[in-house]
Parts: C-alpha cells; sequence; structure tokens
C-alpha cells in the first residue's frame, strides 16, 4: 500500500544537498538520486524492505515522503525519512557563526540548505564508520559497494536497482575469505561482527544511547575493539544526529579543510569552539567541498 505525507521542513532546505552528504558519492547503491532529483530508498524492514521516496518541489519548505508499506507501519517509517533527511533540524546558529569565519562563509552560503543526514539505523551507522576508517573516499565507497551487493537484499523497483542495507547477521555470519575478496580487512571484520554481537545481545542500544551525553555515549562506543575516537565521532554525528561532536584527527577533513581555507590560516580549535553545539556540521560542509569539486552534488546514481 502507498502512502503520501507533504512534511515540513525547517527552512533554507535542500534535499539534493542533504542526500548528497548522505550518499558521499553517486556510486552509493544504497541511497539513490533518481535525474528529476527525487530520492529513493529500501529500509530493512520485515517481512521485506520498505520503499520510501521523497522529493521537493522548486526548495519549497516541505517534502512529498511516500511509503510503501502497511498502514500500521507507514507513519514511523515516515518519522524515520524525517530525520535521515534533517527536516526538523533548525541551523540559525550554526550559519550565525559561520558567517564570522572568513574562509567558511562563502562555502556556507553556496551550500545553504543542506541539513545533516542521519543512517536509518544504529548498525547502519556502526558498520559505515568501520568501513570508511583510514581509508580514502572512493575506496571506503567501493568496498561497501562490494559488500552491500554481496549481503544486501536487492529490489527492483520503478526501473531502480535498489539494494537494503545488509542485515547485522549475514555481516557475523560471513566468512572471512568472502569478506576479504570485497576488500575489508580482519580487523574490519572483527570490528563489524563485534558491533553486530553487542547489538544482537542488546549491550550495546540505541535508545540507551541516545539518553546520554555525547561524551559517555562516544565511551560506550569505544569500549567495542576496533571503534576509537574518531569511529566513535562519526557514529554519533551520522547515526544519532550529535552535531556537538566533530570527528578529529582525520587526513581527509585536513585536505578538505585545505581546499576550502586555502592559504588563509586555520585554527581548528577555535573554529570548533565559535560553531559552538553545532559543530558537527563543519564536516558535512567540507564534505560539500569536496564533493563539489568532483562534481558529485546532485549527480543522479549510477551516472558515469
Amino acid at each position: 500500500m502507498r502512502h503520501v505525507y507533504d512534511v515540513p521542513v525547517v527552512m533554507p532546505y535542500r534535499l539534493d544537498l542533504t542526500v548528497s552528504v548522505l550518499r558521499r558519492l553517486s556510486t552509493n547503491v544504497i541511497d539513490v538520486l533518481t535525474p528529476e532529483g527525487q530520492y529513493m530508498r529500501a529500509l530493512s524492514a520485515s517481512p521485506g524492505p520498505v520503499i520510501v521516496r521523497a522529493t521537493q518541489i522548486r526548495h519549497e519548505a516541505s517534502l512529498s515522503i511516500t511509503v510503501e508499506t502497511t498502514a500500521d507501519k507507514s507513519i514511523a517509517t515516515r518519522n524515520i525519512v524525517c530525520e535521515m533527511l534533517g527536516c526538523n533540524v533548525d541551523l540559525t546558529e550554526f550559519h550565525a557563526a559561520a558567517s564570522q569565519i572568513p574562509w567558511l562563509a562563502p562555502l556556507v552560503k553556496r551550500m545553504r540548505g543542506v541539513k545533516p543526514p542521519r543512517y536509518p539505523s544504529l548498525w547502519e551507522a556502526c558498520a559505515n564508520a568501520i568501513v570508511f576508517q583510514q581509508v580514502s573516499l572512493r575506496a571506503a565507497s567501493s568496498i561497501m559497494h562490494r559488500l552491500i551487493v554481496m549481503f544486501g537484499k536487492a529490489v527492483e523497483c520503478d526501473g531502480a536497482h535498489l539494494y537494503a542495507f545488509p542485515t547485522m547477521e549475514s555481516f557475523r555470519d560471513a566468512d572471512d575469505a568472502l569478506l576479504r575478496t570485497a576488500g575489508l580487512s580482519g580487523n574490519k571484520a572483527a570490528a563489524l561482527r563485534g558491533v553486530a554481537d553487542a547489538i544482537l545481545s542488546g549491550a550495546l542500544d540505541a535508545a540507551t544511547l541516545k539518553q546520554s551525553p555525547s561524551p559517555d555515549a562516544a565511551m560506550t562506543l569505544r569500549s567495542i575493539k576496533g571503534i576509537g575516537p574518531w569511529t566513535a565521532a562519526v557514529i554519533l554525528l551520522r547515526g544519532l544526529g550529535r552535531l556537538d561532536v566533530f570527528p578529529a584527527n582525520d587526513t581527509s577533513i585536513a585536505s578538505n579543510l585545505a581546499l576550502v581555507a586555502g592559504s588563509a590560516p586555520v585554527d581548528a580549535k577555535s573554529v570548533l569552539h565559535l560553531l559552538g553545539d553545532q559543530r558537527g556540521m563543519l564536516y558535512f560542509y567540507l564534505l560539500l567541498a569536496r564533493l563539489e569539486a568532483r562534481d558529485e552534488i546532485g549527480r543522479p546514481s549510477f551516472e558515469r
């Protein structure tokens, strides 16, 4: 059954920018952007994936969200999509602070309307953060692509090839040799299994993390072998929407800072202090700068 919702968003809002930072690269087979600018996704559910779509018409102050599922699941699914796409996030404080940083202000003005995206589950946030550890954007995206094709559930929808994100059980039970063929190291495979075991056993719980202050939630995540400070910060930012964290000590962030700031001096600590409790948005804007340089913003999925 198809349910259509008109969902208001906090302006300024741009779906194309938000999806671009959610998916990172247009080769992402989970988060799909059509040539018409519609976002499509197959969300894992029982007994089978739920197809969702989101469209924004001419930067209007609402999204049209379509959910294909039973009536009793449609509203909950709509709410998940709203969280994923940052519909209710007010970034007034960030914009005001960013306007005081000469090298950052032009980027923020140019990309105004991006919202902080979130993964739909703690498992997906952890899996992505672990796979993207200490490798380039393209290399990590290629590894994740292979893992999704290997273990994700394929869904055909209106001519689009969608995949539901692989389950925890599929990673936990996968053969090491098969994971290596996808490019996953032994340490990362072990970390993924550790996260899967922790979530399935209840030792790691999204509701508990949401109730904890960010430093405490980070320490809980770091108790799992293979999750360090950077990975915990990415999980909190991309998985729980914690804008008060910033993934520091990242070579890609350093290169993106250089790309945006050029020859201007950058005191990272002062910048993060000025941005306050919404400092995590800097991570997304720096990513947008890199994607802009690669002509990836708003590019339809699978376009070559």
